[in-house]
């Protein structure tokens, strides 16, 4: 199986490499309920950053994400998607857009999960488009971080989870 790694932009954070252990964290869900990557524990997780709620590409890869859960579902992949937002304002997009997964708030302090991830844009305040899929042992297994303003590709989500479901 092929996987992708990239490195962060210019002066941020280094971005984890595949075969990394996934850095931990607990961040507050749309409801403001704490969910931990720990907790995942002997599931995969597809950790999506992307920059802010509402806007026109998050909400369109985030869509494309809903209209497909069944691929995360059937590859026992639980979908995080973490923005710099408040959780008031994710629990609003999620009511809006339907969304069936948890958006973690990344808000407090701010981009500190982004940051450790390598996909802050301190300039901006916001995270940039990365993508970890983490197996059940808390192994990064694929990483994709996209410029902005260029959206990710889900046919290359539904690739590599096949293989960990195959692995």
């Amino acid at each position: 199986m092929t996987l992708t790694n990239t490195v962060a932009p210019t002066g941020a954070a280094v971005v984890p490499a595949v075969g990394e252990q996934a850095p931990e964290f607990t961040l507050v869900n749309q409801f403001g309920e704490p969910v931990r990557l720990a907790d995942f524990r002997g599931r995969n997780v597809v950790v999506v950053f992307y920059p802010f709620a509402f806007s026109g590409i998050c909400t369109g890869e985030l869509c494309e994400i809903r209209d497909n859960l069944a691929v995360f579902e059937h590859a026992d992949a639980e979908v995080l998607a973490i923005s710099v937002d408040s959780k008031f304002a994710l629990r609003a997009y999620a009511e809006q857009e339907g969304y069936g997964f948890s958006l973690l708030a990344d808000f407090w302090p701010h981009g500190a999960v982004a940051e450790q991830y390598g996909v802050f844009d301190a300039e901006s305040g916001m995270a940039t488009r990365g993508t970890f899929i983490i197996d059940g042992d808390g192994i990064i297994r694929y990483v994709v971080v996209n410029p902005r303003g260029q959206a990710r590709d889900l046919g290359e989500y539904r690739r590599v989870l096949a293989g960990l479901a195959q692995g």
